[in-house]
């Protein structure tokens, strides 16, 4: 069942039964490899004031530090937040005044040298080998390896005009799964492939979130973009957690408004 836009949704049961919101970075809380506006800062921040939320994001520990962490204002309470980058196959909590790593899975640097062998082969056999690209095409993010045909900071209409069905990505992805059946090759964002190990994806996320704070899933309520069956959110709408769909960040600061109005502010909050 295709999940449902936020302005569709009662918000008032969906609220009252959340016991933590989590969020999708890129396209639903800021614009791709781009720091939160100042507008998603304040609500963002506000929110986790009032309730737990988690970061469960594709990309790395760092592009989540200089798009999310690093800008949080000071209403921003950090110990409420789950900081789950590369689709939870890393997880981060405020500890001793610095972000620290719980877990990770990271993958040994043989089969990381011959995943980016792999990808770079195939894209030029496949022709997606572009000559103009924005930073690096193959990222090492620990517990994952993404390939960004267009590079990493390219910007958003670049890549959504890149592969709107998705083709390029499934036929590089075909390729790269024949070298290693043992490992998940999957789409991710608009214009990039990760490999990872298998059960690694945002349905391990929010399973795993669960777990640590001994909640069901569906009292996670997930927020992201590509919410459709086959987009990178929806593995965590496939493992229970209730699915609110958002076309991009300024449609996320509607859904944060109303969520702000029907979770009550404790003693000290502020959003502007």
């Amino acid at each position: 069942m295709p999940v449902q836009s936020w302005s569709e949704l009662d918000l008032d049961e969906l609220c009252a039964n959340a016991s933590v919101f989590g969020f999708d970075l890129d396209n639903t809380l800021a614009s791709s490899k781009q720091p939160m506006k100042p507008e998603m800062i304040a609500r963002f921040s506000e929110l986790t004031a009032r309730i737990p939320v988690a970061l469960i994001s594709g990309g790395s520990m760092a592009v989540v530090t200089m798009q999310v962490l690093d800008v949080l204002n000071e209403h921003a309470v950090k110990s409420n937040l789950h900081v789950m980058p590369t689709s939870g196959s890393r997880y981060y909590r405020w500890l001793d005044n610095q972000w620290t790593l719980i877990y990770a899975h990271d993958l040994d640097q043989p089969t990381v040298a011959a995943i980016e062998s792999s990808l770079e082969r195939h894209a030029r056999e496949l022709g997606l080998w572009e000559e103009q690209v924005w930073g690096a095409r193959i990222e090492n993010r620990g517990s994952q390896i993404t390939f960004s045909a267009l590079g990493q900071y390219a910007p958003v209409e670049v890549k959504q005009h890149w592969d709107p069905d998705d083709s390029k990505k499934q036929a590089l992805c075909a390729l790269v799964s024949q070298d290693f059946p043992d490992l998940r090759v999957r789409t991710g964002g608009y214009s990039s492939v990760d490999v990872s190990k298998h059960g690694i994806d945002k349905a391990y996320a929010v399973r795993k979130l669960a777990s640590v704070m001994s909640i069901n899933v569906d009292r996670i309520v997930f927020v992201g973009d590509r919410m459709s069956p086959g987009g990178n959110d929806y593995p965590a709408v496939m493992a229970g957690a209730r699915g609110v769909a958002v076309r991009n960040p300024q449609d996320a600061l509607g859904l944060l408004d109303a969520v702000l109005e029907r979770i009550p502010a404790v003693s000290g909050s502020h959003v502007v």
